[in-house]
């Protein structure tokens, strides 16, 4: 039994860790599964972004060349800052201690790595090392890079930070160091707020006018800050000024930066009257009058930038590797302070999709927080699954939108005994999160490619899918069906397990639930999987020579395996593969294919299955009827007759590679017109 909190975090985490790396998983396999779980709490709390973890690997020290490691690391795209990430992981319940010389060492073969990346290690490694893609773009990075962070993460208890960073040339190393304790305090709800002493720490308060809403809702400041002060700023806070940013920064390769770096280096006098500012929310502000009886703001606390995230990091950038001037720069703040701060989730995104922002903002941003999580939570907390039998309880699966909420659900049941029976009726092993969504739903709808691109990429791409698509109905049949999918994924993750085969676990697994789904036309039966709450026998026995090929031809395709399993060729090669499996599991499948329907769905439907039949046999291309309809259509289909469109019922139509339901009703409107015509 656990005597404190974080043993049983500790507990917790190990069970996630060992879930994502199967049950015989290897040393080596467990410290990835566990670096790629802390990235995602890392991510979730914006404590780094985009990380890519590459399968663990060690370099002992050999002549002139250091000791180096390497776990996971994120480049910026303007090769301006780089993280790299070393992991060390003991998967014991005991909390062991992390003494200062174990620390220090991780640090340094961190940085061992970066010193064999600046001189060319790339070079004398071979493009199939998991590796060689860092070691690459770094060392063509190398003289833009001005920062680098050097992570160390651990699941035992660093007792001593008492590390010198140690400088590399001119770029500016930073140490950070996420250990059991530190990670256990990333809760849901449970973040370090910024606070910011502009009197005793900046360099002074910062001249502003107040304006009270007249629902006394909120009070908005007017505020004007010096360049270098806000370059201070975002230098000591960095990426968890941006928590409550709907996007990352830009960085500097669009129109827009291009200008704010002109600005800045040819009249940053002009900087006030030529950019927009930044927006930005507190929860407090303190505010003084000068000498000269003007309103200033000396300090504020829980300061978050809304809009304005590429203005910030561009100053910075400029002054720490363009070595510019921006003395003369001041930027206009609006900081909006509001009086009722459960009111923050619902009003923040509002400022940011309404702010005159100066890059167009994707609504799939703010996805993450959409009608089609909430509702996949509420059913989550109401749906019981069937039982395996009349003499056990049901259970529930849980979907975990905030990350850590499971936790703390499990928190607030109050005695053990309590916390236990709780668990039992959501078991661990049936928690899945907003990454495990778009897991499974890419796989089923075919797009095992960007599963490999990373859970965190992953669910972006996902969530720009339903922007394009809408989402879809989300009822009792759509969570059965998730829940289905869930088995699916994770039944071939365990069958994987037993094949004796090393690495790309997940890849493999991600190409096989793919292929399997494309193969049966979508017609697994999903309804019978959530009935049984496993797979038949049938079709387990035919996901299994599925695993086994999907694993043979990625380990030996050309080039890097991570990087290839990335690119839609390599899934689409793959797709078209021929494996032998017999037909039990076919005769299994159902009569129709799973795919959810989505708003004005059905009227779209009616109306296609209304007009097709007058274009079947039309010669006409869809450039010629793009002419008479006076729409646009996909550019890359121009050629094709509008007959070899008309031909398909609505359910093949859905299912065509590319077309989306906004491209679909494009389609119906332009066969509308051309009725009428």
């Amino acid at each position: 039994m656990p005597n404190s909190s974080l043993e049983q975090f500790a507990q917790d985490l190990h069970g996630e860790v060992q879930r994502r790396a199967g049950d015989n998983a290897a040393s080596e396999s467990l410290e990835d599964a566990f670096t790629e779980h802390v990235l995602e709490l890392l991510s979730e709390h914006h404590e780094s972004d985009g990380a890519d973890v590459v399968p663990s690997i060690r370099w002992e020290s050999r002549g002139s060349m250091p000791a180096a490691k390497l776990n996971a690391w994120a480049l910026s795209g303007d090769g301006a800052t780089l993280d790299l990430f070393v992991s060390l992981y003991h998967g014991t319940d005991k909390l062991p201690e992390v003494g200062l010389p174990d620390t220090s060492r991780q640090i340094k073969i961190a940085g061992g790595f970066l010193r064999r990346a600046s001189e060319g290690f790339h070079g004398i490694i071979e493009e199939a090392n998991p590796a060689y893609q860092a070691a690459r773009q770094i060392h063509e990075a190398k003289d833009s890079l001005t920062t680098v962070r050097l992570f160390f993460l651990t699941d035992g208890i660093v007792r001593s930070l008492e590390l010198e960073e140690e400088p590399f040339g001119e770029l500016e190393v930073r140490y950070v160091v996420w250990d059991l304790d530190k990670l256990s305090r990333l809760h849901v709800g449970h973040r370090e707020v910024i606070e910011l002493d502009f009197v005793n720490d900046f360099g002074g308060a910062i001249p502003c006018l107040a304006i009270m809403d007249a629902s006394k809702e909120y009070r908005t400041f007017l505020a004007f800050m010096p360049g270098t002060m806000l370059a201070r700023i975002y230098g000591e806070h960095g990426q968890r000024l941006l928590e409550r940013n709907v996007r990352a920064f830009l960085q500097a390769k669009g129109k827009v930066n291009k200008g704010l770096q002109q600005t800045l280096r040819e009249e940053p006098n002009r900087f006030l009257a030529y950019n927009n500012g930044l927006c930005c929310t507190a929860a407090e502000v303190h505010l003084e009058k000068s000498k000269a009886g003007q309103l200033v703001l000396s300090s504020v606390k829980d300061f978050q930038i809304v809009n304005g995230g590429q203005t910030t990091a561009s100053i910075y950038h400029a002054l720490k590797k363009e070595r510019m001037d921006v003395s003369g720069v001041v930027v206009q703040v609006k900081l909006t302070v509001l009086k009722d701060q459960a009111k923050v989730v619902e009003m923040v995104p509002l400022i940011s999709r309404y702010a005159n922002s100066q890059n167009k903002i994707n609504a799939a941003d703010f996805s993450a927080n959409g009608p089609l999580h909430h509702q996949l939570e509420q059913l989550s907390r109401n749906v019981w699954a069937p039982a395996a039998s009349g003499l056990e309880r049901g259970t529930r699966w849980y979907y975990e939108r905030a990350r850590g909420s499971y936790l703390d659900d499990k928190a607030r049941q109050g005695t053990p005994a309590r916390r236990r029976e709780w668990e039992k009726q959501n078991p661990p092993n049936q928690k899945f999160t907003k990454t495990d969504l778009a897991k499974f739903e890419h796989a089923w709808v075919g797009l095992p490619h960007l599963i490999c691109l990373g859970a965190e990429k992953n669910f972006v791409k996902f969530a720009e899918r339903m922007e394009e698509e809408g989402e879809p109905q989300v009822d009792q049949n759509y969570f059965h069906q998730v829940v289905a999918k869930a088995i699916l994924w994770r039944t071939a993750e365990k069958l994987f397990d037993t094949l004796d085969l090393e690495g790309y676990r997940a890849n493999s697994v991600a190409y096989a639930v793919a292929w399997m789904a494309e193969r049966s036309g979508r017609r697994i039966d999903l309804n019978r999987i959530w009935n049984d709450q496993r797979l038949s026998p049938p079709l387990y026995e035919a996901l299994k020579p599925v695993c086994n090929e999907a694993w043979e031809y990625l380990i030996h395709g050309e080039g890097n395996v991570g990087e290839a399993s990335k690119k839609e060729e390599c899934w689409e090669a793959f797709r078209k593969q021929e494996i032998k499996l017999g037909d039990g599991w076919k005769a299994e499948l159902a009569a129709q294919p799973f795919v959810p329907p989505r708003s004005e769905e059905a009227a779209v439907a009616a109306e296609w299955e209304k007009l097709r039949h007058r274009f079947i046999a039309n010669a006409r291309t869809i450039k010629e009827l793009e002419a008479c309809t006076g729409k646009e259509w996909i550019r890359s289909r121009r050629r094709d007759s509008v007959g070899s469109y008309a031909l398909l019922t609505w359910e093949q139509l859905r299912m065509r590679p590319g077309l989306g339901p906004k491209k679909i009703r494009v389609l119906v409107e332009m066969f509308a017109i051309a009725a009428q015509g």
